[in-house]
C-alpha cells in the first residue's frame, strides 16, 4: 500500500528518537513517503496534494487533534468520494480526541502496532463528520467538536498562552477556564448565541455551544468528559448549551459531564447533562448558531477567531480510517 506520513515536528509527545521507530516499524509494511509540517496549515496542503495526485490510497497523520483536523480538511477539500485516500492516526498530542474516540492506544508506539495489525487484517471503517460553513470562507470539516462562545474562549486563551511559551497541559485548560469564567461577567447571565433548527422554536441566551461528533468530548487526563454521551460517528450532530452560568449550576452541569456514563446494550441514549439552563440535542443534520455580536469560535481545539454565524451540517460515512 501506498502510504504518505505526515509529521509534526513539534508534536508534544513524540521525540525526534520515537518518530525514526514509528517510521521504520510503517516502512515494514508500507512503501512510505514521509514529510513533515513547516507552518500552519501544512498538514492541509500535502493532504490536498495527495488526493488531487491520487499516488497514494493511505495518509497517516503524525501528530496531535490539530494536525489530524488540517489533514482532514486536505483530504477532502473537494469532498468525500471513493477515490479520497484512507486516513491513518498515530497520536503525537497532549490530549489526541480523536484517535482515542475512535478506540486507538494513546501511546503513539502502541498505536502504530495496532495500525499495522489493522492493515494486516485489513479493517477500516467509514465515519461520519461535521461540517462548519462561515459566510465568506471555506467548509471547515471537524472531527469530533467546534463551539462557539465560552468554549471556544477558552480554547483561544490556551492558544495565547501556549505562544508565549507556555507548554499546552491539562492544567492549563482547567485554570483558564476558571480565569474565563471570572472575566466573563457579562455574558455569564445572558448570552449572546441563539440555536436555529429548521422546523423548530430558536433557542436564544446560549453562552456557550458545544457540537459534538462523538463522545467523548475531550478528556482530562484519562478522564473523559461527556456533555452530548450519545453523539456518534455514526449519526449526525449533537448540540450542548448552556443558557446561564452561575456559580451553583455551573458547578451541578460540571459534575454531570464528569460521571462515568454506562454503556447502553439495551439500545437506550445515555443520561446526559440535565437542568434548567441545559440545552440538548442528538442527531441533528442542519442547524445554525447566531451571536448578536462576534464571540469565539473553534473547531477540534483549533481556535479561528470570532464569528457571528456559523452553520453545521453531519455528513455520515464522509471519510474511511484504518481502525
Amino acid at each position: 500500500m501506498r502510504a504518505l506520513l505526515v509529521v509534526n515536528p513539534k508534536a508534544t509527545t513524540t521525540s525526534g528518537r520515537t518518530r525514526d521507530v514509528l517510521i521504520h516499524a510503517l516502512r515494514s509494511d508500507l512503501k512510505l513517503d514521509v514529510a513533515e509540517t513547516q507552518y500552519r496549515g501544512h498538514a492541509g496542503d500535502l493532504a490536498r496534494q495527495a488526493a488531487e495526485d491520487g499516488t497514494v490510497d493511505l495518509v497517516v497523520a503524525l501528530g496531535g487533534d490539530g494536525t489530524v483536523n488540517e489533514t482532514v480538511n486536505g483530504l477532502l477539500a473537494h469532498g468525500p468520494g471513493e477515490r479520497v485516500p484512507r486516513l491513518a492516526v498515530v497520536p503525537g498530542g497532549s490530549t489526541n480526541v480523536f484517535a482515542r474516540a475512535l478506540g486507538l492506544p494513546n501511546d503513539p508506539v502502541e498505536a502504530t502496532g495496532a495500525l499495522l495489525d489493522a492493515l494486516e487484517h485489513r479493517r477500516e471503517r467509514a465515519i461520519g463528520l461535521g461540517k462548519a460553513l462561515t459566510a465568506g470562507e471555506p467548509d471547515r470539516w471537524f472531527t469530533f467538536t467546534a463551539g462557539l462562545g465560552f468554549d471556544a474562549g477558552v480554547v483561544g486563551r490556551v492558544e495565547r498562552q501556549r505562544r508565549a511559551g507556555r507548554k499546552s497541559t491539562h492544567a492549563l485548560y482547567v485554570m483558564e477556564a476558571l480565569r474565563h469564567y471570572v472575566t466573563e461577567r457579562e455574558h455569564r447571565r445572558s448570552g449572546p448565541i441563539t440555536l436555529e433548527i429548521n422546523g423548530r422554536e430558536p433557542v436564544p441566551g446560549m453562552v456557550m455551544t458545544i457540537v459534538s461528533n462523538t463522545s467523548p468530548w475531550t478528556f482530562l487526563g484519562s478522564r473523559p468528559v461527556f456533555p452530548s454521551p450519545s453523539a456518534s460517528f455514526e449519526t449526525d450532530l449533537d448540540i450542548f448549551g448552556i443558557t446561564r452560568m452561575t456559580a451553583f449550576r455551573t458547578a451541578r452541569t460540571v459534575r454531570q459531564i464528569l460521571r462515568p456514563q454506562p454503556s447502553a446494550e439495551d439500545g437506550t441514549r445515555p443520561a446526559g447533562p440535565a437542568g434548567k439552563h441545559v440545552v440538548s440535542y442528538h442527531d441533528v443534520r442542519h442547524f445554525t448558531l447566531v451571536s448578536q455580536e462576534p464571540v469565539p469560535f473553534q473547531v477540534d481545539g483549533d481556535h479561528l477567531g470570532d464569528r457571528s454565524r456559523v452553520s453545521f451540517t453531519g455528513v455520515r460515512r464522509a471519510l474511511r480510517v484504518i481502525v
